[in-house]
């Protein structure tokens, strides 16, 4: 028995939806791992009563701390953006609307990911 081989390479399409699926449990994984490092790190092994300006000075002096916390910022944001465009997305209804929705949640997201990746990475000299 031959199959078409058009057939077996198509697979599943890929949409914004299944796409938004997909991100929502991927950056659950990594924020788990990068919340659980900045609390052990600022909780446990610094202790929260150590935390100052001068603390914060010096570890933003290094550039990977800097990228960990703008990663920590970029996935929480996103996963919450994503899990509002959800919620926003069950009262809204039509699919114009929807995608309008998705237009101005995505905008809202990159611009104040851009606004806190320069305050962070861009911000300490």
């Amino acid at each position: 028995m031959t199959t078409n081989p058009i057939v077996e390479k198509a697979g599943p399409r890929t949409t914004y939806e299944s796409f938004a699926w997909k991100w929502m449990r991927y950056s659950a994984i990594l924020l788990i791992l990068l919340v659980w490092g900045h609390v052990i790190l600022q909780d446990v092994v610094v202790g929260a009563y150590e935390i100052d300006l001068n603390y914060v000075a010096r570890r933003w002096a290094n550039l990977g701390w800097r990228i960990y916390d703008f990663l920590l910022l970029t996935l929480a944001f996103s996963h919450g953006v994503n899990g509002l465009r959800q919620v926003t997305l069950d009262f809204i209804h039509g699919e114009k609307n929807q995608r309008m929705v998705n237009v101005v949640l995505i905008i809202f997201w990159l611009a104040l990911t851009l606004m806190g990746g320069v305050a962070i990475i861009g911000g300490v000299r």
